[in-house]
């Protein structure tokens, strides 16, 4: 679950909406030799989409509207073997969509998955799609892991699959927990990416944390501002204003993107995204309120403290610095859990959007730590042949 924003600052904690969509320069002219050359964005994402086609003869490269749930609900598949594991991925928000930022890392995971991207109902190209009235009956916890379950289902099916992975970050860890402990037959393994455990706990630890930070930084105004809504988050319940607090000061202390004191950095990435058009980048702000006003208050429900046992494997990725969703709450709960397998990785440099912080070693854990349950079960494409002679000493 991802949720948080730059330029609406009533977002909730883990909701991320992109600012309104923009574009470059429409001239491509030069002014001469040695001038900057403008392009719209139509041709930078071209560019883009160019350079990251999949040509591989067994790959694959689309995206696809499925009728899941009575609503349309659009999904991206990237890979370049059909032999190669299918992995899901659950984004965070809810309603902050991982597809137009897939550009920025994911391409190194398509070497060894088939990756799926999907917007969920209420999140951007799903919610271009669709009315609000028609989506309104699913939007909620239920209601989406039903979804999510449907999608599995068509995965399996289609790609002739008896398991595929399960990745939730943030938000989506709601969701791929839900998942896990309902159909752990139709999962090689549950990865958890900065996993929800208890959400009104998280809250709390993260207020903590913020406050603790704009103490330490003598931040009068931090302070004043966290201290104005304490206790948090209280028996009064949560606000999107009093979120929004909360949200600020702790990504200002790099509770988000450890060393960073917002989003912005990835969320202008999401202006050059090939997968979304401008109308579906500007849909992203709209869905972000639309499930915040369903979601808010069964994700401040969300509490998997007893939910404990698992009948597939589980994988778990940390932030040592996530305070959007307390590394230290994931630790402690990732000790009780009763799972076939189970696995515990815990990033150094990283706060809660790992695969961006550190994408090199994000995709070196995939394959050391979540690869090989689907090889173990003959379900990957060969490995590549190698000849050696000698060592690397000397």
């Amino acid at each position: 679950m991802k949720l948080f924003c730059t330029t609406l600052r009533h977002a909730l904690t883990l909701a991320i909406a992109l600012l309104p969509a923009w574009a470059m320069a429409a001239d491509t002219a030069t002014a001469g030799e040695g001038a900057p050359i403008a392009m719209t964005r139509a041709q930078a994402t071209a560019i883009i989409a160019a350079n990251q086609k999949i040509v591989a003869p067994n790959g694959i490269e689309e995206q696809r509207r499925l009728r899941i749930g009575g609503i349309e609900q659009w999904i991206s598949i990237r890979g370049r073997d059909l032999r190669n594991p299918v992995l899901l991925v659950l984004h965070g928000g809810p309603a902050s969509p991982d597809m137009p930022l897939e550009w920025t890392f994911q391409p190194p995971w398509e070497d060894y998955f088939t990756v799926v991207q999907w917007d969920q109902r209420g999140a951007g190209k799903t919610y271009a799609s669709n009315t609000e009235e028609a989506m309104a009956p699913g939007m909620s916890v239920e209601g989406m892991t039903q979804d999510a379950a449907s999608l599995v289902a068509y995965l399996r099916k289609r790609f002739g699959k008896e398991r595929i992975f399960v990745m939730g970050h943030s938000w989506g860890s709601v969701l791929g927990v839900e998942l896990a402990r309902r159909y752990p037959e139709w999962l090689h393994a549950y990865v958890g990416v900065g996993q929800i455990v208890n959400m009104r706990t998280n809250e709390e630890a993260g207020h903590a944390f913020a406050l603790r930070e704009a103490r330490r930084d003598d931040n009068a105004e931090a302070i004043r501002e966290l201290e104005s809504i304490a206790p948090y988050p209280g028996s009064e319940g949560l606000t999107l204003d009093r979120i929004g607090i909360r949200s600020k000061w702790e990504m200002h202390y790099g509770g988000l993107a450890w060393g960073r004191r917002d989003f912005q950095w990835a969320a202008d990435a999401w202006r050059l995204s090939p997968a979304y058009s401008d109308a579906e980048i500007r849909a992203i702000d709209k869905g972000s309120l639309f499930s915040l006003r369903h979601l808010l208050e069964p994700l401040l429900a969300v509490d998997f403290d007893e939910a404990t046992r698992f009948r597939c494997p589980v994988v778990m990725f940390v932030g040592a610095h996530d305070y959007t969703t307390s590394h230290e709450l994931t630790v402690e709960w990732y000790g009780k859990l009763d799972a076939p397998s189970k696995r515990l990785v815990v990033f150094a440099d990283s706060a809660h959007m790992i695969m961006l912080e550190q994408p090199g070693r994000f995709l070196a854990h995939l394959l050391s730590d979540v690869l090989p349950y689907a090889q173990q079960a003959g379900d990957a494409a060969p490995q590549e042949e190698t000849r050696s002679t000698g060592g690397f000493g000397r």
